[in-house]
């Protein structure tokens, strides 16, 4: 890595191949008569509420007849509570919480199963470890449970999938602007439309740059998104889509505990270095989809996704508890960097065939994908004493990072194979059988090393799904099903292989649910669901010095119960409840035993959002989040109390072309804790703060 973010080869044919078809609408745009613009004015879309999802089942299938738990965050609702991240789309989700992510990139714990890598965009993979933004995005589908079937490896308790925009025929002219407390600003353009009968293009941007309620922290993001859908045909469409993106802020990882608690201080105080705490991501994507209809309900679908990550981060933080003793910490700081070429191919074809009274919906299909990844680490050494006083815990010396402390590369090689047979036996009875056959092998080479420097490890493990429906009426599905998912010794970030792991099979993550889901109305749905998901082959010390074995690692029970769509014409709601028993099943270490809880899995969270529409111009919202408490690890020494949570939202519409809306997060300005990444790095929640946001349509 000779610089923080070069362009690699992969990355310049993207950006190659975007210009191209850009400049080919462009062009277009000069030769093709203009149509002209209609307007469309009113509330995005399908509201709060979505009734089917492509990305759960790999067909277009109802969520209702899905026996799976979905949560599908819309497009109203992400304006309505102005989300901009996936810890903002998570507050919402029943099941999901959201940890710190060290300050430096998107973290969710998945029914007890914490991952960095379980992000998708158009059921492809995003697995780099950053922030992503919603600016380019219609919805975000939250399916939970393990999802290998789908997804391929990972998916243990679930994954988060992003729809991206498309452009289409209709008209799109809508720009937002927003100001608010700490110093945000904000603002996106969404353009689009025909430039002929066979070609339409969209584009969507974002700029912000926004300080923090934390002493020091900013961040500054940029993005632009063009899309381009071309009719190949009568029964044929391309889309073709470019994104650039950047993402450069502080990497805040909070304060230090006291006694088995988040040391009690300002939710402003920056401990370490915010001077010397800088994270960064240059993201460069290139994705093109092709759907032919041969006819007679077959049709076949292929997706391509070229990207290019280049992501560092250093950090200088709280690396203890505050002693009671001296009122002291310690710090620690580390450089990283980890640059990443994913290229991902899916071909999918579905059709539908009976067999008697019987119907079947057959998915089958094939993915290849390779991944180069380089990762470094480098020790931060500090100039002074190391240690500081928890009343003034900023570092004003000098660092330097002069040793590697990791260094490594590696090439994951993915095949797959998949087939899928949704069957309707009756109006009553369905069925939904899958199996997976995944090859990943891992190239791995640790620079670092001596000996056993260079080794690869193949997997090839077999990922079933299997679920049965029951529908007494049309509107109201109960489903039971079974599911199981892998994590291979890569680990989330592929960089996790040893010499001495390598000889393990992949951990197991096994899901069965038992649901509920009822349509209660046209624009409102209901769900309910009841799992155990438990996860083996985790890899502990042995009796004997230096050796490991594989154990039973850890359960999750619980319930979750959800609600989202319209009450009446005036009153819509998203929100849920979870309950969750989440313990580790085996000893793990000397000080993580069996029994002990989960890190970051409250037992009783529970979310309500509600907007009432007062007439066509006003509307209010009022949003409450309670969370119970949680362990920060699995050491369980430290605890994050419950809290309470109030939103509030106030939207006016100032005529047919512009709406303002304030938003009011923790009206309350209630101190709580937000997130955690371990038993010292604990995220204050943010005060009481403000954001002012101008939509315009024109």
């Amino acid at each position: 890595m000779t610089s923080p973010f070069p362009f690699s080869r992969p990355t310049r044919l993207a950006l190659a191949i975007a210009s191209t078809f850009v400049t080919s609408a462009a062009f277009a745009q000069e030769n093709t008569a203009v149509m002209p613009v209609v307007t469309v004015i009113g509330s995005a879309d399908s509201g709060y509420v979505e009734k089917t999802s492509a990305s759960a089942m790999k067909t277009d299938t109802l969520l209702r007849d899905t026996p799976q738990s979905v949560t599908v965050i819309t497009r109203q609702l992400m304006n309505d509570q102005a989300m901009q991240s996936i810890a903002d789309a998570i507050l919402y989700v029943p099941g999901i919480v959201a940890a710190q992510g060290e300050g430096n990139r998107d973290a969710a714990v998945f029914r007890g199963n914490s991952s960095t890598s379980d992000f998708y965009v158009d059921g492809v993979r995003d697995d780099v470890q950053y922030y992503r933004d919603f600016y380019n995005i219609d919805s975000v589908e939250a399916i939970k449970g393990a999802s290998a079937m789908i997804f391929g490896r990972g998916g243990s308790g679930g994954v988060i999938n992003r729809v991206s925009k498309e452009a289409g025929w209709a008209p799109v002219r809508t720009a937002s602007a927003s100001v608010g407390s700490y110093g945000h600003r904000r603002a996106a353009v969404d353009v689009g439309g025909a430039i002929s009968d066979d070609v339409a293009v969209r584009v969507n941007a974002l700029a912000e740059q926004s300080e923090s309620y934390r002493n020091g922290v900013e961040l500054e993001r940029k993005g632009i998104n063009p899309t381009m859908t071309l009719r190949a045909g009568k029964n044929t469409t391309i889309n073709l889509a470019y994104e650039h993106f950047r993402d450069d802020r502080i990497a805040d990882r909070g304060v230090p505990s006291l006694s088995g608690r988040p040391y009690d201080t300002d939710p402003s105080a920056f401990f370490g270095s915010a001077e010397l705490s800088p994270t960064g991501v240059r993201v460069n994507a290139f994705s093109a989809y092709l759907k032919h209809d041969f006819g007679n309900n077959v049709v076949l679908r292929n997706r391509t996704r070229i990207a290019h990550y280049d992501k560092f981060y250093q950090n200088v933080y709280a690396n203890s508890a505050v002693s009671p003793s001296t009122g002291r910490l310690a710090l620690g700081a580390y450089y990283d960097a980890t640059e990443r070429s994913n290229s991902f191919n899916q071909t999918d074809l579905t059709f539908s065939i009976a067999t008697g009274s019987v119907t079947h919906k057959v998915a089958a299909g094939v993915e290849f994908g390779r991944q180069e990844t380089d990762n470094l680490r480098r020790a931060g050494v500090f100039a002074d004493n190391s240690s500081v006083p928890a009343t003034s815990p900023v570092y004003t010396g000098a660092i330097s990072f002069p040793t590697l402390i990791t260094s490594n590369d590696s090439i994951a090689n993915v095949a797959s194979v998949y087939v899928q047979d949704q069957i309707v036996f009756s109006p009553q009875w369905q069925a939904v059988a899958g199996l997976r056959y995944d090859r990943f092998s891992v190239d791995f080479n640790n620079r670092l090393a001596t000996s056993n420097a260079t080794f690869d490890v193949t997997d090839t493990p077999v990922s079933p799904r299997a679920g049965l429906i029951y529908k007494p009426m049309e509107a109201m599905s109960l489903y039971a099903s079974y599911s199981r998912a892998y994590v291979p010794r890569a680990g989330d970030q592929l960089t996790s292989l040893t010499a001495s792991n390598r000889a393990f099979d992949p951990e197991k993550f096994d899901n069965v649910e038992v649901g509920m889901k009822w349509d209660v109305s046209p624009a409102l749905s209901a769900t309910a669901a009841i799992y155990q998901l438990d996860r083996t082959n985790v890899v502990v010390p042995g009796a004997a010095a230096g050796s490991s074995v594989l154990v039973d690692g850890q359960t999750t029970k619980g319930v979750e119960l959800a609600l989202s769509g319209q009450v009446t014409q005036a009153w819509s709601v998203m929100g849920g409840y979870a309950y969750q028993d989440a313990k580790l099943t085996a000893d793990q270490s000397a000080t993580v035993r069996s029994g002990a809880r989960l890190a970051m899995v409250p037992k009783h969270a529970f979310s309500l959002w509600n907007r009432y529409d007062i007439d066509d111009q006003l509307g209010v919202a009022l949003g409450v989040v309670y969370r119970d408490s949680l362990a920060t690890s699995t050491s369980n020494t430290v605890t994050l109390p419950s809290f309470t949570r109030v939103d509030g939202a106030i939207y006016y519409r100032l005529s047919k072309q512009y709406r303002l809306q304030l938003n009011v997060e923790n009206l309350l300005d209630k101190k709580y804790w937000a997130s955690a990444h371990n038993d010292n790095n604990i995220t204050p929640g943010a005060p009481r703060s403000a954001k002012l946001s101008l939509f315009a349509s024109f």
